[in-house]
């Protein structure tokens, strides 16, 4: 549960951050050029977003006290 919850959050500060990089394309470039690289972003930041969230929510390896 917890890594669909890193994944949500992340999923979303992507999303986020490939709408507002397609925005400043769109004014800079126009709106064709805007859609390719805002899905471009789109895709990939659901990729990382997956990564990161398997990376953090992966147990931590070490040495375990018994005692």
């Amino acid at each position: 549960m917890i890594l669909i919850l890193w994944y949500l959050l992340f999923m979303i500060a992507g999303d986020i951050a490939a709408y507002l990089i397609g925005r400043v394309v769109e004014y800079e470039w126009g709106s064709h050029v805007s859609l390719i690289v805002f899905l471009a972003l789109y895709f990939l930041s659901l990729w990382i977003a997956w990564i990161l969230s398997v990376w953090v929510t992966a147990p931590k390896t070490g040495t375990v006290r018994q005692g």
